[in-house]
């Protein structure tokens, strides 16, 4: 599998605000491209799916390329509304280039409520489908934050991610 020095190893860290639902932001809540049923929607340039922005910015970083906010910034029009998983196709793309392959993701969504238990397995099949690799090799966790701080207090979505990329098979 190529020497120890050809493994990268990325971690990625996201939270958007989220607020009750109506008609000047009733984009749902999305999470791993998952629409996810709750009162509250997410205060966001793009879609704000946290969990996405997370997992690119982790295999941005494993690839040391400039992360999610330099290459698609807020202040960019284009993004407004934009769908993540087009973020995270980029970075999928650039590690490809790299020649490498990703090994496993492993994820946590820290969120009060709605419970992500339903979606916990829809979740990690969207994420192996968008990251073209086995569902096995996926992982999430889903957490509360105890009513702790804003996350706590169902007043944020907080998502991590580490990747393991390997050298692509030749």
């Amino acid at each position: 599998m190529g020497n120890p020095g050809s493994f990268r190893i990325g971690h990625g860290w996201d939270l958007h605000r989220l607020e009750p639902l109506h008609p000047a932001n009733a984009k749902p809540l999305v999470l791993g491209g998952i629409p996810i049923p709750h009162d509250h929607a997410p205060v966001a340039h793009s879609d704000g799916d946290a969990l996405l922005h997370a997992v690119t910015d982790a295999l941005l970083g494993a690839i040391a390329q400039p992360d999610i906010g330099q290459l698609f910034p807020d202040s960019a029009p284009e993004n407004k509304g934009r769908d993540s998983r087009d973020f995270l196709a980029e970075a999928v793309r650039r590690v490809h280039a790299e020649g490498l392959s990703i090994s496993n993701l492993d994820t946590t969504i820290i969120l009060e409520r709605p419970k992500l238990a339903p979606h916990r397995e829809a979740i990690r099949d969207r994420l192996a489908l968008l990251l073209e690799i086995d569902r096995a090799r996926v992982n999430v966790k889903a957490k509360t934050h105890e009513r702790v701080d804003a996350v706590g207090q169902g007043l944020a979505v907080e998502a991590h991610a580490v990747v393991l990329l390997i050298p692509q098979s030749r």
